[in-house]
């Protein structure tokens, strides 16, 4: 299934987000937790690449498997930094010929190598170019992007930010995830901002379920992400008890995505971590309000 035959349904659902393994011996108990969050049903799931391709050769496997063994409609990440031309072709057409019909093109994360590497070589420089070679391609894809409701860490600015978000909508994007974000009035605002601009594709919410304190310097790195004062207290009270901790952040992930639903947002992506235990009390806590 094309995601976005699922976005048009307007049905009230979230999915879930998992990552390959790092190593081989990971492999096996990787694929079990996937198996897991795949048992829950979620609207779909997407499969990363790791930062400079590092996981890549495990992502298609697990789309696969989750397509093929569990009927859940996969999202399958492709990142170009650092490849060639024909490298990146041969993936799209790898994705093409084990029947997943959505990619989720990326640039990519930039390891310590790249970001002291000569930019000028590089074949990708920017996501909009993967995002042209895809529909470029023989196959007929469904290709979502990434967004930032506060501003991308590279952009000089946010009206900078949405020109090029612009861009790659133009180029085919037919839907947009959110980063991590973590008081939801900076997604209305962005949501705002970006029709205003003539974005018009589907936009899907990112939460990041925080349930360790060691999370929160990680997930400003990452995203330069605002932390409200209610997060903030939040974690300073519960931050030190691993179990208060870790029912204290799935709250506040649950209150967000209720706040979500409630404000017209009909998906909503969770970016579980690979942990089915979170994944499955999130879902358990909208048991009644997702649409089945």
């Amino acid at each position: 299934m094309k995601l976005s035959e699922l976005f048009e349904k307007k049905n009230l659902s979230i999915s879930f987000e998992v990552f390959p393994p790092k190593t081989d011996t990971a492999f096996e108990s990787v694929k079990k937790a996937i198996e897991e969050i795949a048992e829950l049903k979620p609207s779909f799931m997407s499969v990363t690449y790791g930062a400079g391709g590092g996981t890549s050769r495990y992502t298609l496997d697990i789309a696969k498997n989750i397509k093929a063994q569990h009927g859940v409609p996969t999202l399958a990440h492709l990142t170009c930094v650092s490849s060639t031309k024909e490298t990146v072709r041969a993936k799209i057409e790898e994705i093409r010929a084990a029947g997943i019909e959505n990619i989720m093109a990326l640039r990519g994360d930039l390891t310590p190598e790249l970001e002291a590497s000569d930019r000028s070589k590089w074949a990708y420089s920017h996501a909009i170019d993967l995002i042209r070679d895809i529909k470029e391609s023989s196959a007929d894809f469904c290709i979502g992007a990434a967004c930032y409701p506060e501003i991308h860490p590279e952009s000089e600015n946010q009206a900078q930010d949405i020109l090029y978000l612009k861009e790659k909508v133009d180029a085919g994007c037919s839907f947009l995830t959110t980063q991590m974000f973590f008081d939801n009035n900076l997604l209305y605002n962005f949501l705002y901002k970006i029709r205003e601009a003539g974005i018009t594709v589907p936009v899907i919410p990112g939460i990041m379920p925080i349930t360790n304190a060691n999370q929160v310097a990680r997930a400003i790195k990452l995203s330069g992400s605002f932390m409200p004062q209610r997060f903030k207290s939040l974690v300073d009270k519960f931050g030190h008890s691993p179990a208060a901790m870790k029912q204290a952040g799935i709250a506040y992930a649950t209150d967000q995505i209720i706040d979500l639903f409630a404000n017209g947002i009909t998906n909503v992506h969770v970016y579980s971590m690979n942990n089915p235990d979170v994944a499955a009390k999130i879902q358990s806590n909208l048991s009644e309000i997702i649409e089945k």
